[in-house]
């Protein structure tokens, strides 16, 4: 446990002294977003665009996280096992990108159809369709690393806006 927050603490202090634009903190054993980042956080946190939180065992991210971390553009919390967003996800105006594959979601709040969201990574039993087919903006379905079948492909390819649909035969 020791090693896991020294870990924490030596990227999110690498972030703020190196003044990235980028907080990784994949792999890191964290059931939560730790409310201690957020404080060391707080001067740079308009700066942060990209947030890696992969491979984690966090099963949720709260609503402070998203009012933090205005300025996301990308989101990567695939690997964990998170059953639900928050409804403030769709205020998130720079975000072009979020994964989420991997994880318990069993819907997506409203508001994330709002959002210019272009790139969403799920996992196909995720999320029911028709939710994808409310985001004017997506334009890339990646579903590398999920099983696959003939429906839902089929299905994904009925909807009205066109999309890229990265698969495991693809390179």
């Amino acid at each position: 446990m020791a090693e896991a927050v020294a870990n924490v603490a030596r990227r999110v202090n690498a972030t703020v002294e190196e003044e990235k634009d980028t907080l990784d903190l994949s792999n890191c054993k964290l059931i939560s977003f730790p409310d201690g980042v957020f404080r060391v956080l707080n001067s740079v946190a308009e700066k942060i665009h990209i947030v890696t939180l992969a491979d984690n065992e966090m099963k949720g991210v709260t609503s402070k996280f998203f009012k933090t971390f205005t300025q996301l553009r990308e989101l990567d919390l695939h690997g964990n096992v998170i059953t639900k967003l928050p409804d403030v996800v769709g205020e998130l105006e720079h975000l072009t990108s979020i994964n989420l594959a991997n994880n318990k979601l069993s819907v997506l709040p409203l508001e994330v159809n709002t959002i210019g969201l272009c790139l969403l990574l799920i996992s196909p039993t995720d999320v029911p369709m028709e939710k994808l087919q409310a985001m004017p903006a997506l334009k890339c379905i990646n579903l590398k690393s999920n099983p696959l079948d003939n429906n839902l492909l089929t299905a994904i390819q009925q909807f009205p806006q066109t999309f890229e649909i990265q698969t495991t035969t693809d390179n």
